[in-house]
C-alpha cells in the first residue's frame, strides 16, 4: 500500500512577506480612505439637514426663499361659528409651532420631537381666503383681488377636490420626512378650529443634484419659471411685495393664485419633438426661445423664416404667455406633482402652479385671460383646481402672523 506523501513546506520568502504586508497596509489604507469618505458623505448630508431658513422679518418665508425640494399645500376650512378671536388663536398657534419647526425645535405638544431635528431649509407659508375675512368681521380690509378667479372656458375644476378654502398652509423642506412631520403638527394641534379639505404634493430636483439657480423640468419636460424676477432685487420688491397703499395691514405681504393643472402625457408624448418645441415655443433640450440660443434670450416674435412664417408660433405657449408690459410680470414657484393613477389611468401628474404677485387682477389675470382665449398648450394641459390667497407680511418675535390684519384699529 503505497504511502500518502506530504506536499513539502513552503518557505516563505522574504518577498511574500514584505508583499503580503503591502498588501496589508493597502487594504487598510483602502478602508481609511473609505471610512474618510463616508465620514464627509455623512457629514455633508447632516450639514444640509441642518440648514435654516429664517421665520421671522418682514416677509413670509417660502416666497422669495430658494425653492425647497418638497412642498405640501394644504386647505382648510374654520369651523362653524369661527370668529375674531378664533382665527386670532388658530394663527397664534401656527405661528408658534412654525418658529419653533423651522429652527430645528420640536412644537411644544411634538409627540415625535426627533422628527423635527432635521429641518433641512423648513418653511411654512399661510395664507388667508376670503372666509377668514367673514368670520374675523374685517370684509372692509379685504383686498378687491381677493376672490375667485373668472370662469375660464379651459377649466374643469374639482371645487370639493380642489378648491378655495378659508386658509392655506404651504409647507416646504428638502426633506419629505420633515415636510409631512410639519403638516401632520400643524394640522393636528388645531383640529377643533379648522377641517382639512384637501393636501396636494409636490416636488422639484432634489437639492445639489443640479446647478444652484438651474429653472425647474416640469413632467412634460420643459423648463418651468423661466422669466422669473430675481429675489433680493428692486424688480422683485415691486413686483411681488405689497406697499400698502391700497391696505396698511398687508405691507410686506402680497398674494398667491395656487392652480393644479393635470397633464395628458400620454397623448403629448405622442407628438414629435419638433411639434412639441413648436408648441411651446422653446427648444426642449435648452430651453430657449426658438429665435435664440440660450434659455434667457428675448424671444423675438417678429422673425420669420425663408417662407415668411413666424418662427414662435404666434398660438405657441410663449408667445401667449410672454408679458405685453412690465406690469405683467410675477413671481412663479411651481412644483410637480405624480399622483397614484386612477383605475384606467396610465399616469396622474401634473403641476402645481404657484403664482406671487403685488396684485392679481392686474399681473396674473391678463396673462390668463389670454391663456385661456388661445395657447396651442391647452390641448395637453387641464386646470382642474383654483384657489387665490393673501399672504399677510411677516411677524417679528412676540408677534404672529396676521396680527397686523386683526389687531390693526383701521
Amino acid at each position: 500500500m503505497a504511502e500518502r506523501q506530504t506536499p513539502p513546506t513552503r518557505g516563505l520568502s522574504r518577498r511574500h512577506l514584505f508583499g503580503a504586508g503591502a498588501a496589508a497596509l493597502g487594504a487598510a489604507g483602502l478602508g481609511w480612505g473609505a471610512q474618510e469618505i463616508v465620514d464627509h458623505r455623512t457629514t455633508e448630508a447632516t450639514a444640509e439637514g441642518g440648514l435654516t431658513e429664517p421665520f421671522h422679518g418682514p416677509h413670509q418665508g417660502g416666497i422669495a426663499t430658494p425653492p425647497q425640494a418638497h412642498a405640501q399645500f394644504v386647505g382648510v376650512d374654520l369651523r362653524e361659528n369661527a370668529d375674531r378671536a378664533t382665527v386670532a388663536g388658530l394663527l397664534k398657534v401656527w405661528t408658534q409651532d412654525a418658529a419653533r419647526l423651522t429652527a430645528g425645535t420640536s412644537a411644544l405638544a411634538d409627540t415625535e420631537p426627533e422628527l423635527a431635528a432635521t429641518p433641512a431649509r423648513l418653511t411654512v407659508t399661510v395664507g388667508l381666503g376670503p372666509g377668514v375675512f367673514g368670520a374675523a368681521d374685517v370684509t372692509d380690509r379685504q383686498p378687491s383681488w381677493l376672490r375667485p378667479l373668472p370662469a375660464f372656458p379651459i377649466d374643469r375644476l374639482n371645487e370639493n377636490s380642489w378648491g378655495q378654502t378659508d386658509l392655506l398652509l404651504q409647507v416646504c423642506a428638502d426633506d419629505p420626512v420633515t415636510v409631512a412631520h410639519a403638516v401632520r403638527v400643524l394640522t393636528k394641534n388645531v383640529r377643533s378650529l379648522v377641517t382639512v379639505r384637501w393636501s396636494q404634493r409636490g416636488f422639484r430636483n432634489a437639492r445639489r443634484s443640479h446647478p444652484e439657480g438651474t429653472t425647474m423640468r416640469n413632467l412634460m419636460g420643459q423648463v418651468d419659471g423661466t422669466v422669473n424676477p430675481d429675489p433680493d432685487t428692486e424688480e422683485f420688491d415691486r413686483l411681488v411685495w405689497d406697499d400698502g397703499s391700497a391696505h396698511r395691514w398687508l405691507t410686506g405681504g402680497t398674494s398667491l393664485v395656487l392652480r393644479r393643472i393635470r397633464m395628458e402625457l400620454d397623448t403629448w408624448e405622442e407628438i414629435d419633438r419638433p411639434g412639441r418645441e413648436l408648441t411651446v415655443g422653446r427648444t426642449l433640450d435648452t430651453g430657449a426661445p426658438l429665435t435664440g440660443t440660450d434659455e434667457h434670450d428675448d424671444p423675438d416674435f417678429t422673425a420669420t423664416d425663408r417662407f415668411g412664417i413666424p418662427v414662435i408660433p404666434p398660438g405657441s405657449h410663449i408667445a401667449r404667455a410672454h408679458h405685453t408690459h412690465d406690469g405683467e410680470r410675477f413671481h412663479r414657484r411651481a412644483y410637480n406633482y405624480d399622483d397614484p393613477p386612477q383605475p384606467g389611468q396610465v399616469s396622474n401628474s401634473g403641476l402645481i402652479f404657484a403664482s406671487y404677485q403685488r396684485d392679481i387682477d392686474t399681473q396674473f389675470l391678463p396673462v390668463q385671460q389670454r391663456l385661456a382665449e388661445f395657447d396651442a398648450l391647452n390641448q395637453w394641459t387641464t386646470p382642474i383646481g383654483s384657489a387665490v390667497y393673501a399672504l399677510p407680511p411677516g411677524t417679528d418675535p412676540g408677534g404672529y402672523l396676521g396680527d397686523t390684519l386683526l389687531e390693526a384699529t383701521a
